[in-house]
């Protein structure tokens, strides 16, 4: 299952998205529309960058708009260098709050263990994240 997930900066899940299938990569793979990423099926970015609310991502949304802030990959056979390592860390860094977010919702043993339909899951999705708004 593939459940995109919007945070503030201190990890309070604020959005879930509708589940997809498991085999939805978070930027590049098909999704429930054929040939639109899940990230932009949901309008996740556009919407964020229409704010003016910057976005964090992981490696996974590398190019997927100006917007997004990303790390740097290692370009084989070359190394980071230390710059780049740096900026990594730094992105890392302001991160940690949102992946602790994740981790509470991964902490759900429904998400670990579930193997249903995306549209129960996107049921069971809302229902986790009312419960983590409560906590």
């Amino acid at each position: 299952m593939n459940v995109q997930v919007v945070t503030a900066p201190d990890g309070q899940m604020l959005w879930i998205s509708p589940a997809l299938p498991g085999r939805a990569h978070d930027l590049t793979s098909p999704s429930l529309r054929p040939g639109v990423p899940p990230a932009r099926t949901h309008r996740i970015i556009r919407i964020r960058e229409r704010q003016g609310v910057p976005i964090l991502a992981d490696l996974a949304y590398q190019g997927g708009s100006p917007w997004l802030t990303t790390g740097i990959k290692r370009r084989p056979p070359q190394e980071l260098t230390p710059t780049e390592r740096t900026l990594n860390q730094a992105l890392a860094t302001a991160r940690a709050p949102v992946e602790r977010g994740v981790a509470r919702l991964k902490s759900w043993r429904i998400f670990r263990k579930a193997r249903c339909s995306p549209n129960r899951m996107t049921s069971i999705a809302k229902a986790v994240l009312t419960l983590e708004r409560q906590r």
